[in-house]
Parts: structure tokens; sequence; C-alpha cells
């Protein structure tokens, strides 16, 4: 499936700041046999002193941009085209889930794909023992490490409540579950933590997902958003696999990867600092088209 990407993301501050610097993860990755990059640009207006880009320690694209003038507003405007692959049906190889212990004991792969960085608490996915709790009530005798993702991310779709008025990006994943309620990122913090409960090693992906209009209706531009699921390491044999317990579905060809990382922290769209004074507003609009 092909698409074309545009998103904008506008900041308005109510004070001119006199310097600002940002990271942006917003471009998608190339990912060997499931995902492309195509052409791509992104404008930023006002021009910045310094704008540069790398590549982080998970392997996702960061741009670097600071003004050291005065500034009313920051917009961001990006426009990319990206191939992206079927994936394979899952082989009933996964590693049982009471044996992926040992197999985690036994790898020294330390590269940015390794299990063993996802596997500790971090931040946004904390040790919870309400989320452990649930998580392991879940569990059946001789499961597979795969068959536990699916069982996790179907009941938290299922006793969730996706409201984007009951949480902000800043909501602790305990209190998001506690309400039972919230948006993507919610959901895929909760279903991170329910995973490490467990010992399954699990991160979290940002990225974008095409969306379907109303039957009769038109496809609206802009309406689309950025997205957040789960990735999981499921044995040696198969390896990462992907979960959206938003919507309770495996990962597939509507899926845009922008990034992978432990948690929100590490793919955050836009992060960074400013000097001055007064608050700020910020607009975000995505539009994802089928390429036909």
């Amino acid at each position: 499936m092909q698409y074309d990407i545009t998103l904008r993301i506008d900041y308005d501050y109510t004070h001119p700041t006199d310097r600002t610097r940002n990271l942006l993860r917003i471009l998608p990755r190339d990912i060997p046999g499931l995902q492309t990059l195509g052409n791509w640009t992104l404008a930023l207006t006002p021009t910045p002193s310094e704008k540069t880009g790398f590549t982080d320690f998970f392997g996702n694209a960061v741009t670097s941009a600071m003004w050291d003038y005065p500034i009313e507003e920051v917009k961001i405007a990006l426009s990319v085209q990206v191939e992206r692959l079927s994936t394979a049906p899952l082989l009933s190889l996964a590693t049982p889930l009471d044996r992926l212990d040992r197999e985690l004991d036994a790898s020294r792969d330390v590269s940015a794909q390794s299990p063993l960085h996802f596997t500790a608490p971090s931040r946004r996915a904390p040790q919870i023992k309400e989320i452990a709790t649930f998580a392991r009530d879940l569990m059946q005798p001789g499961i597979t490490a795969a068959e536990a993702v699916q069982i996790i991310g179907s009941a938290i779709h299922d006793t969730m409540t996706y409201s984007e008025e009951a949480t902000t990006v800043d909501t602790p994943t305990a209190e998001a579950f506690a309400k039972r309620a919230g948006v993507c990122q919610d959901f895929s913090h909760i279903m991170i933590t329910c995973l490490r409960s467990l010992g399954i090693p699990a991160g979290y992906v940002s990225g974008f997902l095409r969306t379907f209009p109303p039957p009769g209706k038109e496809k609206l531009v802009g309406v689309d958003a950025m997205h957040a699921w789960v990735s999981a390491w499921v044995g040696p044999e198969i390896g990462w696999i992907e979960f959206d317990p938003t919507n309770d579905q495996a990962v597939n060809s509507d899926y845009i990867t922008i990034g992978y990382g432990r948690d929100y922290d590490d793919v955050a769209p836009v992060v960074g600092a400013m000097r001055g004074a007064g608050d700020q507003t910020s607009d975000q609009s995505v539009d994802v088209a089928v390429i036909e």
C-alpha cells in the first residue's frame, strides 16, 4: 500500500520567545521488508537559525531546530510518501510464555532491536501492582508469548473506553487505568506495563493509521491523527510482533511507523525548550491518503 501523508503542527506563543529549540520525531522510517520511505519535505516557519538531522539510538529520524531570535509561532509542515507492505501471518513458533525468561537470559544482543532494552519499567510504563494483577489474571497455562500479547491487547480494548477528555499527554498510566479511559497513548502504556509485568519485552510505537469514512461518506482531509500501538518480543523464532489495543487488532498495512521506543518519551513528536513568558497553544492535523 502506498500513502501520501501530510502532517501540520502549529504552535502559537502569547509572547515572543527569544530562544527556542525543538527535536522533531515525525518522519516515517525505512524498515527493511516492511516499510519504504519515499519523497518527503519538511518545512519549518519561521526559518530556524540552525537545523540538523540525526538518527537516535533506536534508529528513529530526528530533526533538531533552533531559533535564536524572537518568534511568536512555529509552524511544522511535513509531506511524505511511504510504501507499507503487508505483514506475514503469525506463525505458531512463538516461545511458550513460561520459557521466555530463559530465552532472555541467553540473549547477548545489545543492539537497538534487542529485547533486553524493553524489559525494565520506564517513566511512562512503571511497575503498577493493579495492572500487573490485571495481566496475571488473564493468563492461562501453556499459552505462548504471542497468545499472551493478543489476550492482553484485547482485554484492554474491552475494558477501556476511548475518551479524549479523560486524559492529557501527561496523565500517569496508573490514573488512566483507574479511570479505564484514555486515548491510544494510554492504551499502549497500559499494555506495555501489562506485558513487562509478565516478563514479555514491550515497547511503544508511534506512527499514522489509515482511517475509513462512514459508509457513503467522503473522507475529510485533515481528520486523521497520529497514533500509537505496541511492539512485543515473543521469542527468538518470531522476534517482534505489533498489536494495537485501541482497535483490538494486529498491526497491518494500514499502519505507518514513525518510531520505536521504550515509551512515549522516546518518540514524542515534538520536544524542546523555549525562553520567554506566557502560554502557548497548539493545533495539529494529519491526512493519510492512499495513492491509487
